[in-house]
């Protein structure tokens, strides 16, 4: 295992040196080039806070409305039948909207099961095996101008669902 710390210690330093001797060797303005990046990256981040901003406003407007709890509770028999608990859903749903919002409720799904239970490691693989697709699509898409983005929400909507669908097959083979 000391190689390992070894090399973890090394890695980051030894990329930062290998980019900096590329750009010598090409001639290349490597900090010019670094401090234009960060503005261009700047001025990017300052160009998704709309997009955040109301996909932000839309998830919380749909938890504290109670559309999220009526919801879980018309589909609670549906879910029962494959297996997956109630309590799960929320998580599911909010998953491809807020990777915040989803970690926030991980976290109390962990602190009220525990993180051993078969809650706890169904919620720990469903964020591990899900992605926050809406979020993806609005910031970046809305960033880059694309304005028809349906066939991609629909894979990335397709791929979240069979995300959550192997996280609850796989921990109910392993953990159950």
């Amino acid at each position: 295992m000391g190689w390992m710390n070894t090399v973890s210690i090394w890695v980051v330093p030894m990329l930062l040196l290998a980019v900096i001797l590329h750009a010598a060797l090409k001639q290349v303005p490597a900090y010019d080039s670094f401090v234009e990046g960060g503005k261009d990256g700047f001025q990017m981040a300052v160009s998704l806070i709309p997009y955040l901003v109301g996909m932000l406003t839309a998830v919380s407007v749909f938890r504290a409305s109670g559309a999220m709890d009526l919801l879980i509770q018309a589909i609670a028999p549906a879910l029962a039948l494959v297996g997956m608990p109630a309590e799960i859903a929320p998580l599911a749903m909010i998953r491809p909207i807020s990777g915040t919002g989803a970690l926030g409720m991980m976290s109390s799904l962990l602190e009220e099961y525990g993180p051993d239970s078969f809650i706890g490691r169904l919620a720990s693989t469903m964020q591990g095996s899900t992605d926050t697709t809406l979020y993806v699509i609005t910031i970046y898409f809305g960033a880059a101008g694309v304005k028809h983005i349906g066939d991609a929400l629909k894979v990335g909507l397709a791929a979240d669902a069979a995300g959550v669908a192997a996280s609850v097959f796989i921990v109910s083979m392993i953990f159950l």
